[in-house]
């Protein structure tokens, strides 16, 4: 990204307005052009130096171009899929008036220095460095200075990673409007009337992003507070105690006794005719969609698909979902797909499983033309925008694995580990979703944690028996250990419990009794062993039973603990009373 000042004045009034910086193309050897693979910022957007921009993709690598200053971006040239040449401009941004007494300042410096070099570079040496801020990256950098190690963070976009950014809080941010909005439909129901009711996208954008920026602001304080060094910028292995961090003309060389690969995951692209056509969304571009299609066609009945089809619902699209498997949320016990997937129809959204996508295309008008098989039947829908989510999978963008004899596992995914979070090579530690054990935020902060206090010399393991998994469609889904399935194929012996939420008080005072409790118990110890909860509360209420199954307790001890009255957690004690005897306010 090159600075190019461009003083402009009103001739009448001879008053210098605002300055303007071009962001150019730069910073790829030998290439003619590149891709813009993601815009990161709108128009009118205030900006601050050092923030995402664009990501750029060109002579067979991507690249991150940040904002050099800070102000507001008032032009953007390019738009995501768009090739363009070496030097051209991608946007302008006008200058806060500190940021041009910052560039004069750089000017006055630089006037001194003789010669000038093309790049300049730096070099530090630490206990740790970590490649990668998400909720992994940056929960082991945190862990590991409050230990009293030195630590070096990198990250390429911002910090936080894909579940903070592009993730887990905005996609919330989205199902919390879309709730409200739903419940406002139907706020005649509770005796309340609204006229005139209607949603503000751009609104709903603009507050989902103030909740994100909020986060990440808190989680730049808290590593400044814990006397961490972030270095954002693009960063690869160089050996097996260097990172090299590039970021424009900048270089940092990291030598660290110990490393943690935090580098996450990305959108998997399935092998579909068509599916590269850039009109097409994957889950970052969806958070960004201003103006809602009329129709709209989601690839994958996963969690993210799933979660994406009750948002758009709720606002007004007509929303289809094709599935290659025989149910949505394959991975979920038969009762709890049968819930959802009548949840969605009821909903108006439709469902087409066993259903191979077969090609999408354009049609004249812009519409795109999806072909699917269904059974020996071929079908066609129409739609205005396509949204593929099929999952994602490690990105080892920088880690060369290869080149440092880092082994894979057995998926041939991910990075092999240990319990401890260590790689073959012992002082390399590898967390999150680049693992490809389990893609869940919170397994990749417990990660962090485990791998940070290994390399200060804890005596620490990982325990995946008790991680929960929260689920947002409407209903909710929260799970924990063992599901009826996994149970049947590892020949354990289990009772089961089952709990009604239209038998709950609060859950029908608050008007919503979709959903149930379900507690799985070990017949010969009596231990909970597994639980999920589908309905109101349930990503809230999961926690108690994955402590419990942490901590061995017993369906027993469950049902002997009072539960406060009237609340959607007494049905948790009504379930764990359902695998022995009975619960006392159902059938």
């Amino acid at each position: 990204m090159a600075l190019d000042p461009d003083p402009l004045y009103d001739n009448a009034m001879e008053v210098p307005i605002l300055q303007q910086v071009e962001v150019r193309l730069t910073g790829f050897l030998g290439a003619q052009q590149a891709k813009i693979v993601r815009v990161h910022r709108r128009l009118d957007e205030r900006v601050n130096q050092g923030d995402a921009l664009f990501d750029v993709e060109g002579s067979k690598e991507t690249t991150i171009l940040h904002a050099q200053v800070a102000g507001r971006l008032v032009a953007l040239e390019v738009a995501e899929g768009d090739v363009v040449p070496m030097g051209s401009v991608l946007a302008r941004i006008e200058m806060a008036d500190e940021a041009m007494a910052e560039i004069d300042r750089q000017e006055a410096v630089s006037a001194k220095k003789q010669p000038s070099l093309p790049y300049s570079r730096e070099r530090i040496e630490v206990d740790i460095a970590v490649l990668g801020a998400g909720p992994g990256g940056y929960v082991a950098a945190i862990q590991g200075a409050k230990l009293g190690a030195s630590v070096a963070l990198v990250e390429k976009a911002k910090l936080g990673g894909t579940c903070l950014n592009w993730g887990c809080i905005p996609t919330k941010a989205l199902v919390r409007s879309a709730e409200v909005y739903k419940t406002l439909l139907h706020s005649e129901e509770y005796g309340c009337y609204v006229e005139g009711l209607r949603f503000d996208m751009n609104q709903i954008l603009l507050r989902k992003q103030r909740v994100v920026e909020q986060l990440v602001r808190g989680i730049h304080s808290l590593i400044k507070a814990n006397g961490i060094k972030l270095i954002e910028g693009m960063g690869s292995l160089v050996d097996h105690h260097t990172i090299a961090v590039n970021r424009g003309s900048q270089q940092t060389m990291i030598s660290a006794r110990n490393i943690i690969i935090a580098t996450g995951s990305k959108t998997s692209k399935p092998s579909i005719p068509g599916t590269d056509h850039p009109g097409l969304l994957d889950s970052r571009q969806a958070l960004e969609l201003k103006e809602l299609p009329e129709r709209m066609v989601i690839i994958g009945a996963g969690i993210i698909g799933m979660e994406f089809a009750f948002i758009f619902s709720s606002f007004g699209v007509r929303v289809s979902v094709l599935e290659y498997l025989d149910t949505v949320l394959s991975g979920c016990d038969r009762d709890i797909c049968e819930e959802i997937d009548g949840a969605a129809r009821r909903q108006g959204i439709q469902i087409y499983t066993s259903a191979n996508t077969e090609a999408i295309s354009q049609a004249d008008d812009g519409q795109y033309i999806v072909s699917f098989t269904q059974g020996a039947e071929h079908k066609y829908l129409t739609t205005g925008k396509v949204l593929i989510a099929i999952g994602r999978e490690p990105d080892l963008t920088g880690v060369n694995l290869d080149q440092l004899g880092l082994r894979s596992n057995q998926s041939g995914r991910g990075i092999r580990v240990n319990e401890h979070m260590q790689t073959n090579i012992p002082h390399i530690y590898a967390i999150g979703d680049v693992t490809d054990k389990l893609q869940l935020a919170h397994v990749a902060s417990r990660q962090g944690v485990v791998a940070a206090k290994h390399i200060i010399g804890q005596e620490i393991a990982m325990d995946y028996s008790a991680v929960p998994s929260a689920i947002f469609t409407d209903p909710e889904i929260g799970l924990v250990g063992l599901s009826e399935a996994t149970a049947a194929e590892k020949g354990i012996s289990i009772d089961v419990g089952r709990f009604p939420f239209v038998a709950s008080g609060k859950a029908l005072a608050y008007g919503d009794t979709r959903g149930f409790v379900k507690v799985i118990k070990e017949r010969d110890s009596g231990k909970v062993c597994g639980a999920s909860i589908v309905g109101p509360h349930a990503t809230d209420s999961i926690p108690e039973l994955a402590l419990a199954i942490q901590y061995g307790l017993t369906a027993e001890q469950i049902a002997n603990t009072i539960h406060a009255h009237p609340t959607t957690a007494e049905a948790i004690q009504e379930a764990a009373m359902a695998t022995a005897g009975g619960a006392i306010h159902a059938r």
